[in-house]
């Protein structure tokens, strides 16, 4: 396989963000889905609205979401919407929560863990996926990018405890909590399998913003403080090759307070998603990366 193109800028601007994307050379087609964390109340580190708001309105985008397995004010349909009304995201944008009526069951090929996977039942009326994320460390899959925002963030609110739980059937907190982490992970790199397969894969396209880099999720109520510098925006339409490129990007900066996010990427062996997800045929890890 070929090395996969990876955008990088340094800025972290609405502009770079619009230019990253044209930069992809791509058009997304018919009506985009734009996929993003809306942030658990309480954290601060989810993409701003004020960032985004001119590439979702190029693409006449609509904002998506799912629902979270977890106790909060995103675990319920209502108390989501007050969110993403707080966050600032509805006046940006049209905004979706796509497991609202309910979930659709999409079939996973040569999956590690799972044979199939939940999304949210609204994924069908979309054409496209802007898979806007936000890289960062992660309590439980050691870093979130592109990869845990296609697998979990599209999963309905059952289907992120099929994928915790590596398809066991399981519902309960506690098995979510203590199932088997690498299964745990490979099941994530399954459930991308899923999205890519059903919706298409020239019809997503990958925008990784590294800032506010927190070892902590933006799941989190209370995320800890990042300790290191924001490194940059990076697009690609390769998910695994972006998320390699955010991971080696840490490991090379010049700052020592990464130290904190590799020891929460290492600690929770985040790499295992990726490598998974190259073994699955869903990208590369070779990459070239080109400045803009």
């Amino acid at each position: 396989m070929e090395k996969a193109k990876v955008f990088f800028t340094e800025e972290l601007t609405a502009d770079a963000l619009q230019k990253i994307y044209r930069a992809l050379g791509v058009s997304l087609p018919g009506k985009v889905a734009v996929k993003i964390s809306t942030g658990e109340p309480g954290g601060h580190n989810f993409l701003q609205p004020a960032m985004i708001a001119p590439l979702v309105k190029e693409l006449n985008g609509t904002i998506v979401e799912c629902n979270t397995a977890y106790e909060g004010r995103r675990n319920t349909t209502a108390a989501h919407w007050e969110t993403m009304k707080e966050h600032g995201f509805m006046d940006i944008a049209p905004c979706d929560i796509m497991d609202e009526d309910g979930d659709l069951s999409l079939p996973v090929t040569g999956g590690k863990q799972l044979k199939e996977n939940f999304v949210g039942a609204h994924l069908d009326n979309y054409d496209s996926i802007l898979m806007l994320s936000h890289f960062k460390g992660h309590p439980m899959g050691g870093l979130g990018g592109a990869l845990k925002n296609m697998s979990i963030g599209i999963a309905s609110s059952r289907g992120k405890q099929w994928i915790h739980t590596s398809g066991s059937g399981e519902t309960s907190f506690d098995a979510l909590m203590n199932a088997d982490h690498n299964s745990f992970l490979e099941s994530m790199a399954d459930a991308c399998q899923a999205v890519i397969a059903h919706v298409g894969g020239e019809n997503i396209v990958y925008i990784n913003v590294a800032n506010r880099l927190s070892v902590d999720c933006d799941c989190c109520a209370a995320p800890a403080e990042p300790e290191m510098a924001d490194i940059g925006i990076f697009a690609s339409l390769d998910p695994v090759a972006v998320d390699q490129a955010c991971i080696d990007a840490v490991y090379a900066s010049p700052d020592p307070g990464k130290a904190a996010l590799i020891e929460r990427m290492e600690s929770r062996n985040g790499i295992h998603t990726i490598e998974t997800a190259a073994e699955l045929g869903l990208g590369t890890r070779e990459y070239e990366i080109i400045h803009i």
